[in-house]
Formats: structure tokens, C-alpha cells, sequence
């Protein structure tokens, strides 16, 4: 196990031998990595674990630089475990390259089943059994769709776990994919027109990007096609604490000055891939609505579900906007079809994505009766103004949950644990030992 020094640091590489389908132990193997972490001088002490989950789906774990962020809190307390969920990172990565070699895409969904939160908390418990012993247990920390997975582990292996926190990551334990949008395209809307707002000059600058999009073919530095859906989609940047901000300054380098007819800048093309491109991810687009699909449900399928929801919001249509002279609203965390016919990255996979989408059989993620009997300390922060995910499925998420305590806040968005220091970490730490 390689160990390396960083800046107030001690990190030790893991690789785990895990099941692809845990109802087979004896079948295919993939590798898990996960890298631990401890405060400099204290590698040695018998120190609680604290296993990370990553937000997503799809997303490694961080990649920290010494004590920063969050991680500088948590280390008080705590040896950490950053976990890259299976198919991401350096866990047996699922990928354009990866997955074809796989077979058909019969064969290529049928391998993505196995990359939702109940096989990635089966593998965390056969981790957790190697790192700390049978008896052992750790606590969790769950950031975004993290916490879903926590509300998993929480129902089907709690004896497993210390004390759970939960940061903008309370799921609907019913909610189906298309009440997850239904109620999404409202909150975004929210966000774009507080953005206009603050920025009134940015809705002729959104349109007017519409309108070339529509006129006119564009490449994106890396092949993809910026067609003005694609552009809508930008509108995720908002659910971020200085989105709105990010978002300004990057429509401010939209067209080179002085060039006939409109011409949009390299700078603005060369961003606008960063935030839309799924290279460095794409579970997150492959499996994403896959995560709120359950046995018992209905309906079962997904089914393309934010694509499908859209239509009962005209106002997001880009052309009806065009031609009544109102702002083009924008859109958010919301994947759909057509993104892997212009993204590079996720064409090869269009055609296991969509045996995805229609899948109906998947197991249930959550045990509503576990956790209404749940003896495991548990406390989250829901965030008040969060676009990603809905307050009123968080709310009723954590009546649900036994002795969940929250946090209910508008001082950060979504991505309050990664940008304050510390201090929401600190807060759930002392709200789930009842120091506050």
C-alpha cells in the first residue's frame, strides 16, 4: 500500500476486490481505490473512521492538497477514507473505452445495474470488514448524492455505522424520477430569474447566444455540438453559492467585439465545455435518473424522465422564448437523450443509456421501515435555496428517519461543505453528538 506526505498530511492508497453483482460474491471481480488520510504525527493512533461519499453519481472522490476544505475539520477527529465509488476515479473506471470492450449495449446496461448506492454501500461494508474488522464500525459523511447513499447504508447494513452526516443530500425515499423534475424545473426557474435579476444585461446576451445557436452550426473545441438546448444547460452552473456570478462573467466573454455577424468567442466556447462535457464523469449522465428508480414505483421505468417532464414547462422553450421577445431560461441538473448524440464523451454510450432508461426491474434503494426504526445518530444540512435538491422531499426524508436532527439553512447552496472551511462539517459534528 503506497504512502506518501502531503502538507500536514499522511495518505495511504487502497485498492479493495469487490463483487460486480454482490448476489454473486464468487462472479466478476472489479477494483475499488480509496485513499486514506490522517493528520501528520497521529498515523499511529487508533483513530474513529470517517468514510466520505462523493457527490454524483459517477464522481470520485476529492483529491486534497494537505488540510484543505472540509478535510482540515475532519481530521481533528478523524482517520478519513475517500472512497471513488465503483466506475469512477480509479475504481475500474465505466467509460467510452471501458465499456464497449464489454460487448453489445444489452450487455453494457446490464453492467451499469450494478453501479447504483446499493451495490456501492455493499462494497463499502466488505471495506469496512477489511479496514476496521467485523465488528468494527465508522461514521459517514454523505455530500449531495452521497447522502443518498447514506440513506441506503442506513437501511440495509446500519450496523455498519458510528453516526451518519448528511450534507444537500436528503432523497425522496418515494419520490420517482418524474416527481424529482417536476418539482425541479420550478426551483431553476427560480434561480434564473433571480440571475436575471441581479444581472439584467445578461438576458439579451443569453438570447442572443439562442438566436446564433439557432442560425448557425457550433463545435465546441473537443467535437462536441453547442446546439441552444445544449447552451440552456449551462444553467446548472446556478446551484452553486457564487453561480450566479460564475455565470456572468463567463457570458461576458460570449462574442469577440467587432466581428460581422457574431462571432462567439474561444475563451467562452473553451468554458462552456468544461461545465458541459461529461469526459471527466460520464456515470453522472449514464446511470443519473437511474438513481431515483425502485422496484416499487410507478412508474417503474425512468424513461427519460426530465426530457419527458419538460414539455409541461413551455416557458423553457427556446424558441417560443425567441419569438415573444422573453428571457430564455435556462436549465439545470437534468439529463437528457440528446446529450449523447453532441457530446463525444457519451456517444458510443447513447444506446445502453437508453436500455437504462426503459429498465423497470431495479431493486428498492431504501427501507422506509429500517429507518423509521433507525438507533443510529444521524443529522444533515438541508439547504433552504437548493437547486438540486427539493427541500420538501429533504424535510419529509428526515421525519422518516429515526432520530434525524437537521440543519436548515440559507447561508450556503449545494456546495456548502466544499466552500466553507470547515464549518458545516463542524456543525453537523456537534449537532449528531448533541453539543448543540
Amino acid at each position: 500500500m503506497p504512502t506518501y506526505r502531503q502538507p500536514g498530511t499522511v495518505i495511504t492508497d487502497h485498492r479493495f476486490s469487490v463483487p460486480l453483482d454482490h448476489a454473486d460474491p464468487a462472479g466478476e471481480q472489479i477494483e475499488v481505490y480509496a485513499r486514506e488520510v490522517v493528520a501528520a504525527g497521529r498515523e499511529r493512533e487508533s483513530l474513529p473512521w470517517l468514510l466520505f461519499l462523493q457527490g454524483g453519481p459517477g464522481g470520485r472522490s476529492p483529491r486534497p492538497v494537505g488540510r484543505d476544505g472540509w478535510l482540515d475539520r475532519a481530521l481533528d477527529d478523524f482517520r478519513v477514507l475517500l472512497l471513488d465509488q465503483r466506475g469512477s476515479g480509479r475504481s475500474t473506471p465505466a467509460d467510452r473505452h471501458t465499456l464497449p470492450l464489454r460487448g453489445d449495449a444489452a450487455a453494457q446496461a446490464e453492467y451499469l445495474a450494478h453501479f447504483r448506492a446499493d451495490s456501492i454501500v455493499r462494497d463499502c461494508e466488505l471495506i469496512r470488514r477489511e479496514l476496521l474488522g467485523q465488528d468494527g464500525r465508522w461514521s459517514l459523511l454523505g455530500q449531495s448524492y452521497g447522502g443518498f447513499c447514506v440513506l441506503s447504508y442506513l437501511s440495509y447494513a446500519p450496523e455498519g455505522v458510528r453516526e451518519a452526516l448528511v450534507t444537500g443530500g436528503l432523497p425522496g425515499l418515494r419520490s420517482t424520477a418524474q416527481e424529482v423534475y417536476r418539482t425541479a424545473y420550478p426551483r431553476v426557474q427560480r434561480k434564473v430569474e433571480a440571475h436575471y435579476a441581479r444581472y439584467p444585461e445578461d438576458v439579451e446576451t443569453v438570447r442572443a447566444v439562442a438566436r446564433h445557436l439557432r442560425e448557425r452550426e457550433v463545435r465546441l473545441p473537443g467535437g462536441g455540438l453547442l446546439t441552444a438546448e445544449a447552451f440552456q444547460a449551462i444553467g446548472t452552473i446556478l446551484g452553486a453559492g457564487s453561480g450566479s456570478h460564475n455565470l456572468h462573467y463567463l457570458l461576458e466573454d460570449a462574442f469577440l467585439p467587432g466581428v460581422p455577424g457574431g462571432q462567439l468567442s474561444d475563451p467562452f466556447l473553451a468554458q462552456i465545455q468544461g461545465h458541459l462535457s461529461y469526459a471527466s464523469g460520464p456515470l453522472y449522465a449514464v446511470l443519473h435518473e437511474s438513481i431515483y428508480g425502485q422496484r416499487s414505483m410507478s412508474p417503474r421505468a425512468t424513461g427519460w424522465a426530465a426530457e419527458t417532464v419538460r414539455a409541461e414547462f413551455p416557458q423553457f422553450d427556446v424558441d417560443r422564448a425567441l419569438a415573444e421577445n422573453r428571457p430564455v431560461l435556462l436549465t439545470g441538473e437534468m439529463i437528457y437523450p440528446w446529450m449523447f448524440t453532441t457530446d463525444p464523451a457519451l456517444a458510443p454510450l447513447r444506446e445502453a443509456a437508453e436500455l437504462l432508461a426503459q429498465r423497470e426491474e431495479r431493486p428498492d434503494l431504501y427501507d422506509p421501515r429500517q429507518l423509521a426504526r433507525n438507533e443510529v445518530p444521524v443529522a444533515a444540512a438541508v439547504y433552504h435555496d437548493d437547486m438540486y435538491v427539493d427541500i420538501g422531499d429533504s424535510l419529509a426524508s428526515a421525519r422518516a428517519v429515526r432520530g434525524l436532527r437537521t440543519w436548515i439553512t440559507n447561508e450556503y447552496e449545494h456546495d456548502g461543505l466544499r466552500v466553507s472551511g470547515g464549518r458545516v462539517l463542524d456543525r453537523l459534528i456537534r449537532l449528531v453528538r448533541d453539543e448543540i
